[in-house]
């Protein structure tokens, strides 16, 4: 059986074909080249320049990091764009939907102390606004997809 073509709204293409692979290649690019600045904006630290490259372990898990960046990056470029199934987009927005959740709990080992990362928009540096804001809106573009906002209604199968 031939999957199931439809031509997704606007909306969702450019963000999840574009916009959000963009930003997690940019993350890519921090986690592996900008390892001692992604660290120090991770930990609200204010001197990034006097940070000493990160070594052995740390600097492994980041460039492991980095590549789960490039994954989901290309998964959304790639795979997504390949295909119009509405039964692949769905399984794969699901699981990029668990790992929003995923991002944005582990968060929560900075500390009780940073929990205002969740929602002071004031205190956020670049990196908060990577791991919160953008987060919470590929999250809700992801819940809005699987709930079929923006999608018409479904055709009537015949009888």
């Amino acid at each position: 059986m031939a999957p199931r073509q439809t031509i997704l709204p606007l909306i969702y293409r450019v963000f999840f074909l574009v916009i959000e692979p963009t930003l997690a290649l940019a993350g890519a690019f921090y986690a592996h080249f900008r390892q001692a600045e992604y660290l120090a904006m991770t930990a609200h630290e204010h001197v990034v320049s006097a940070a000493p490259p990160p070594q052995g372990a740390t600097s492994v898990v980041l460039s492991q990091l980095a590549n789960m960046y490039l994954l989901f990056a290309l998964n959304e470029a790639l795979v997504l764009r390949a295909t119009g199934d509405l039964h692949v987009w769905r399984t794969v927005l699901f699981a990029f939907l668990v790992a929003d959740l995923g991002h944005l709990y582990s968060l929560s080992s900075l500390g009780p102390e940073s929990l205002w990362v969740y929602w002071d928009a004031t205190r956020w540096n670049a990196m908060d606004w990577g791991n919160v804001p953008v987060v919470y809106l590929g999250a809700t573009m992801r819940i809005a997809f699987l709930a079929g906002v923006g999608m018409g209604k479904p055709a009537k199968d015949k009888k």
